[in-house]
């Protein structure tokens, strides 16, 4: 009995080592295939200097939809098709203006109109500016103090946060709900700090929203560099009755159609469970969104070229889906979510690249303990490509929505510090993209991707 339970013993370690060794040993491949044989990179390149800003609604949009279609039929994929989905239409106009002006002296300051922003009246609007650092702040003013003057947002990004997207959470809510709160009080116009750790001279874009209140309540939102900021802040304390101008031409149209890309491997053992990978295919307007999120979407689509150059057959159906409308409406990731209801789909897991092709750290990871408890027994595994990170967190935006029997939501994390010196912002470009950095991004990815479809979910 003691000489069976111990050739049982020795046979289950056997297997373990056998299974641990072969992931060990693919693992280097999808490593050696991502940094030697991508694709990523030249896709990035047209996406971005070639096509261009992929705003929903836009031209570029469009652009990017038919060539990011056509390099997926490339791949291998068993089909790539569209899915309709109607996004909204924002368009900035011409360039926006501003200049503080203290007595007689105008200083010209970088501004940009937050997304979904209406215009200024023709001639701009001219105010005293009322600084504030949360909506409590604005509150205790009231209407009195606020009336007929420009509310200015001046919270920064907290600096002794870590993780820069704590820090960016931290401050978000100015931007996205500013112009709604201040509208209450009868403000006239909010000026926005830009959500950036740093000091520079770009406005960050980004969605605001004016939630419920009426149309007549709507009024004017820009984003004020950061440097802009410390400027008008410091003016104020020289001089409180200064005032401040600014101009925008942006409208809001109709909606329009546009697509979801998703290219389709169909599963050898389990097909009816699908594996998501993706990143989001719009971007903002004021550059070519090379990290946010040109380079989720091309390490997506490295995933698969990874794969085919391993002759890697997945068990279960893999999609790459390229969602559209992350920035301001996530009418991408919704309908997408709607139709796999209506076809009665079951996703297992789901992995979102959209915080930029930096360094990869490891995973944000939305799942039960179980499911935790097994992926984090992986670590081993990725240490050697010193990514160590794997902790409960936020997945992603666009795969939000998705839900499934069970299933595990990733987000790749990159290394954090120097994304928002980019964000929304019109340095947003091609020549802030490190290849290596990039491509060890879509290696991790593919790395999670195929231990999950190894192993399955708890």
């Amino acid at each position: 009995m003691k000489k069976s339970l111990l050739l049982s013993l020795l046979f289950v370690n056997s297997v373990a080592l056998f299974a641990q060794n072969k992931d060990e040993q693919f693992f280097k491949e999808i490593y050696n295939s991502a940094l030697t044989k991508s694709q990523c990179y030249s896709w990035l390149d047209h996406l971005s200097n070639n096509v261009g800003s992929r705003l929903s609604g836009s031209e570029g949009a469009e652009k990017g939809v038919q060539y990011t279609k056509s390099q997926m039929e490339k791949l291998g994929f068993d089909k790539v098709y569209l899915q309709e989905v109607m996004v909204p239409h924002w368009v900035r106009g011409e360039k926006e203006t501003a200049y503080i002006q203290d007595n007689k002296t105008k200083i010209k300051v970088p501004i940009c109109a937050l997304g979904g922003s209406i215009a200024t009246p023709k001639n701009g609007v001219t105010a005293q500016v009322v600084e504030v650092h949360n909506f409590d702040e604005l509150k205790a003013l009231g209407e009195d103090k606020i009336k007929g003057k420009i509310v200015f947002y001046n919270r920064p990004m907290n600096n002794g946060v870590i993780d820069a997207f704590d820090a960016y959470s931290g401050a978000g809510d100015q931007r996205y709900n500013g112009a709604k709160e201040a509208s209450k009080y009868g403000a006239v116009g909010t000026i926005v700090r830009s959500l950036n750790l740093r000091l520079d001279d770009f406005p960050h874009a980004g969605g605001q929203s004016y939630g419920d209140i009426p149309k007549e309540k709507y009024i004017p939102t820009a984003a004020i560099s950061t440097n802009g900021a410390e400027l008008l802040s410091k003016s104020l304390k020289s001089n409180p009755n200064l005032k401040f101008y600014f101009k925008q031409s942006c409208q809001q149209f109709e909606d329009v159609l546009s697509y979801n890309v998703v290219g389709e491997i169909r599963g050898t053992e389990h097909p009816e469970n699908i594996m998501v990978v993706g990143g989001h295919l719009d971007s903002w307007d004021l550059a070519d969104g090379s990290h946010d999120d040109g380079a989720g979407v091309v390490q997506s689509m490295e995933v698969m070229n990874i794969f085919k150059n391993l002759n890697y057959k997945p068990k279960n159906t893999l999609r790459v889906v390229l969602f559209m409308n992350e920035e301001n409406g996530l009418r991408g990731g919704r309908k997408y979510q709607e139709l796999s209801l209506a076809n009665k789909e079951n996703h297992i897991f789901a992995l979102e690249s959209d915080e930029g092709g930096f360094t990869p750290r490891g995973f944000s990871l939305e799942c039960d303990d179980a499911n935790l408890s097994k992926i984090t027994k992986w670590k081993p595994l990725f240490e050697p490509y010193l990514i160590h990170s794997f902790e409960k967190g936020h997945a992603g935006s666009d795969i939000g929505p998705l839900t499934g029997k069970t299933i595990v939501k990733a987000g790749l994390k990159p290394d954090s510090q120097r994304y928002f010196d980019y964000h929304h912002a019109a340095n947003d470009k091609f020549d802030a993209i490190n290849k290596r950095e990039l491509e060890l991004g879509a290696g991790t990815m593919a790395a999670l991707i195929y231990m999950i479809d190894q192993n399955g979910v708890e």
